[in-house]
């Protein structure tokens, strides 16, 4: 398949004496950016970053040594302009019975076992991770289907709780506080320090949800 590559308008933001942060249109661009970074691991100032973070629609480069050096050279890159090439697919299984499933059906008008169907036919791509080691921010529901936090957060979501909230669904890697409308669990290890690279999903990474 032909993938076209422009010149993406990217904006750079001062984060520190050694980070800047990449601000694009969208997520499919930040995935596009990560691309060129692991086509381009060797270059001199990518080898000697410490940390590269990617959000909603944000890359943030922190230990770069030579700030203009790096803003050069990725304001030089071609960057992938659709969907990011294909990528790995890990399938999750997941019990449909959280306690807010009931409730999310009733915002959808369909029945909890519409629901079911409905989002393990969706496709579901990792966009960024955060909030806690592991925690990806699966994107998959579309304007038609936002989901709204809960106006009162749980003091403690168990670990594997599949939740979901606006446009994205997510599996708790551990035990914590959390505001997303639970709708099922999982016993996948999203998080393994003793794995490589110890989060199951990363950015970019498809997710099928197996219902069991």
């Amino acid at each position: 398949m032909h993938l076209d590559r422009i010149a993406l308008m990217l904006r750079f933001l001062p984060s520190g004496p050694k980070a800047f942060l990449v601000e694009v249109e969208d997520n499919a661009q930040v995935l596009s950016l990560l691309n060129e970074v692991a086509h381009r691991v060797h270059s001199d100032w990518i080898k000697h970053v410490v940390d590269i973070v990617p959000g909603e629609r944000t890359v943030l480069f922190d230990g770069v040594m030579d700030l203009n050096v790096a803003q050069t050279d990725i304001q030089s890159w071609r960057l992938q302009a659709g969907p990011a090439r294909p990528a790995m697919t890990v399938d999750v299984e997941c019990r449909y019975d959280g306690p807010d499933l009931g409730r999310v059906a009733e915002l959808w008008r369909m029945s909890s076992e519409d629901l079911v169907d409905y989002h393990s036919r969706l496709p579901h791509r990792v966009a960024f991770c955060g909030f806690a080691p592991g925690f990806a921010y699966i994107r998959s529901l579309d304007e038609d289907h936002l989901v709204p936090r809960r106006a009162s957060p749980r003091s403690n979501v168990a670990v594997g709780s599949v939740g979901i909230a606006r446009t994205y669904t997510g599996i708790y890697p551990r035990p914590s506080p959390g505001g997303w409308q639970l709708i099922g669990r999982s016993d996948a290890r999203i998080w393994d320090e003793k794995r490589e690279p110890p989060a199951l999903l990363t950015p970019g990474t498809r997710v099928r949800f197996i219902p069991i």
